[in-house]
């Protein structure tokens, strides 16, 4: 089963002071089929380059190139599922990026979503399945 990522797994892999970078590098090392939403590899990339330079984001452009990263482009009804979820979410906020995972986790079939970011995903109700598992 995809594991779908969102950005805080990715920028604590890259940055060994981040107190999950263990967790996280170890958990992304392992993974078969790592998916990214592009939301999040643009959200990724400006905080990676923003706070660890411009290098730094070479790794995750290697991992794409060497299919260790699979890129998502969202279709038309996942942004639309998008936008429902924004404003179904409205409250907490739920923004763009967040809601991308949610609507690939849906349209993949997946619930597994590696994650730092407890406060949105913990609240956010699926189509598919009950609740995210959320990892690490």
């Amino acid at each position: 089963m995809a594991l779908i990522v969102d950005t805080g797994p990715l920028f604590a892999a890259l940055y060994t002071r981040d107190r999950d970078h263990g967790a996280c590098a170890e958990l992304l090392a392992g993974a078969d089929d790592l998916v990214v939403p592009t939301p999040v590899l643009v959200e990724s990339e400006w905080l990676v380059t923003s706070r660890l330079g411009p290098a730094a984001f070479d790794v995750v452009h290697d991992d794409l190139l060497s299919g260790g990263l699979r890129p998502v482009d969202l279709t038309r009804p996942q942004w639309r599922r998008v936008r429902e979820l924004c404003r179904q979410y409205a409250d907490l906020p739920l923004g763009l990026v967040d809601a991308s995972v949610v609507a690939v986790a849906e349209a993949l079939g997946s619930d597994v979503v590696a994650t730092l970011d407890r406060r949105h995903f913990t609240v956010v109700r699926p189509a598919h399945v009950d609740a995210l598992t959320l990892v690490p």
